[in-house]
């Protein structure tokens, strides 16, 4: 259904396929959808997403409403599509921007050809560590929790899981910042993708930039905004 057809359909419940802005939280773009949805509705309204999106992320998140809510299982499993920026030449705690660069290595004498050679290595079935920064569990905790304690933080050591990349295409090589497009499979981290290009490279690398463009069928280009998506549910509001 296009998005000018849509029609809020409290009983029934539905999809709404959200471009989730810079910096906001997953639970920050269903908190404003689900405001919207009990007003309009004039009752609670069960709201929940398929697939969370770092507040440094832009793009695809899928946000249920009610019945539909139970539908999310189904999605959470989809193949997913990225484009992003990783930068060559420093890495980070965290694998991305949320944490300072903190060791530094050079990357000039890496050519094309070279990029183009690590990038290729992580295509097929593949074991990836996630990153201590993560919501994945380690020993009953929240990584991230244990990754932020500066007492404990060395203790968080996240064993691998075997993930799926079906493609990586470098799209441009702007001198330390390389720009991809990826095909991964449920629980790959992009971060991780790009923190392992790095040592493989042999210069270290982060994730600069990430934006999620489709999940199974559905696409960013049919998204809305969270504002959006709350005027249409409940226009003026």
């Amino acid at each position: 259904m296009a998005v000018e057809d849509f029609i809020y359909t409290p009983d029934t419940g539905g999809f709404l396929l959200v471009d989730k802005p810079l910096t906001w939280t997953s639970f920050n773009v269903v908190g404003k959808l689900r405001i919207a949805a009990r007003i309009a509705a004039g009752r609670k309204m069960k709201v929940g997403h398929a697939g969370t999106l770092d507040p440094l992320a832009t793009g695809l998140l899928i946000v249920a409403y009610g019945p539909f809510t139970k539908k999310l299982p189904m999605l959470q499993g989809a193949g997913k599509t990225y484009s992003g920026t990783i930068t060559l030449g420093s890495t980070t705690p965290s694998y991305d921007l949320e944490t300072t660069p903190d060791h530094h290595l050079p990357w000039e004498h890496l050519d094309e050809g070279a990029i183009r050679a690590g990038f290729a290595q992580f295509e097929g079935d593949i074991m990836q560590r996630p990153p201590n920064f993560s919501a994945k569990r380690f020993e009953g905790e929240r990584a991230y929790f244990l990754a932020r304690d500066v007492e404990r933080a060395h203790l968080v050591d996240m064993p691998p899981v075997q993930v799926n990349i079906g493609r990586l295409e470098v799209v441009a090589i702007r001198g330390a910042e390389v720009d991809f497009e990826v095909d991964v499979s449920k629980g790959t981290y992009i971060r991780s993708l790009a923190h392992d290009i790095g040592q493989v490279l042999g210069c270290g690398a982060h994730l600069s930039a990430l934006r999620r463009t489709r999940i199974g069928e559905f696409d960013v280009k049919d998204a809305l905004s969270p504002a959006e998506w709350s005027q249409r549910i409940t226009p003026g509001a």
